[in-house]
């Protein structure tokens, strides 16, 4: 999360990267939902809506993981925040404004295309949710769970092994250039095990912009997926950082600092190079 790259990226332009970020994955994922999923005999399904949102994530992780860090998502940035990776306050509340921006724009298009009829119910144009009851068998979105618990414990404990995978899978310990691939998969996975309980969020700026739109249960239900997903991602970030980062360092050096200490070291073996390079 702090290479050289992105350090000298002015927060502007990784702000902007975010908003479009965060743009495609609603407009791929909701967007996927929305215009191929209900089409008879032919839609996608669970399965295709699963793979949309995390195709949206694996490739944008490419396109502005070494402008921005590809975030996308509020938990994800107070999560990272959480775990160190990610630093500085003002930061974090502009990329939030701006996946937040991203996704109420991409839930806009959604809307200019398909025009659907917005009813406030709960899972009407892909928002997310909880039944409280099920109807014969089932809740609103074909699955059997329903209440506030359920659906709080599933976003809650998805966005945490979410987040522990993002943070794993870019550790520098971790293979070099597989991380956009084990975070979209993991998405995938999220969707499938999550659509038939609330829809899937894990993503607050997910959640927000399509509610926006729909309004009704949509908007009274929004708040359990900030408070869940953000709840999960900061758990994960604290247990990475306390558990997990530790056994990096090498006790000489105060608060596990190895890897400034380290980044150090590379720094002035450079300089000692260029100098060599001049004394020649």
């Amino acid at each position: 999360m702090d290479t050289k790259e992105k350090k000298n990226m002015s927060l502007t332009k990784r702000a902007i990267a975010e908003l479009i970020g965060t743009f495609w994955l609603v407009f791929g994922g909701c967007g996927a939902a929305v215009l191929a999923c209900g089409v008879d005999n032919v839609g996608i399904g669970y399965v295709g809506v699963s793979l949309a949102f995390g195709l949206t994530v694996l490739t944008m992780a490419f396109a502005i993981g070494h402008i921005s860090g590809c975030h996308l998502n509020p938990a994800v940035t107070l999560g990272l925040l959480a775990s160190g990776r990610f630093k500085g306050g003002k930061d974090a509340v502009a990329y939030i404004i701006a996946q937040c921006i991203g996704g109420i724009l991409a839930a806009a298009t959604i809307y200019a295309i398909a025009k659907p009829e917005l009813n406030g119910a709960v899972g009407n144009f892909a928002t997310n949710g909880w039944s409280e009851t099920l109807i014969n068998g089932v809740n609103a979105f074909g699955g059997r769970a329903y209440g506030m618990g359920p659906a709080f414990l599933t976003e809650a404990v998805l966005t945490c092994i979410f987040l522990f995978v993002i943070i794993g899978a870019t550790d520098r310990r971790a293979p070099a250039g597989f991380g956009p691939i084990a975070i979209g998969l993991c998405l995938t996975l999220i969707h499938l095990i999550s659509i038939p309980v609330t829809n899937t969020s894990v993503n607050p700026a997910r959640s927000l912009a399509v509610a926006v739109f729909n309004q009704g249960e949509s908007l009274t239900q929004l708040w359990l997926f900030w408070v869940a997903p953000i709840a999960g991602a900061v758990i994960a970030g604290l247990l990475y950082r306390f558990v997990f980062e530790k056994d990096e360092c090498c006790g000489c050096c105060k608060d596990c600092k190895c890897e400034k200490k380290s980044e150090a070291k590379e720094e002035a073996k450079e300089e000692g190079k260029k100098a060599k390079k001049e004394a020649e």
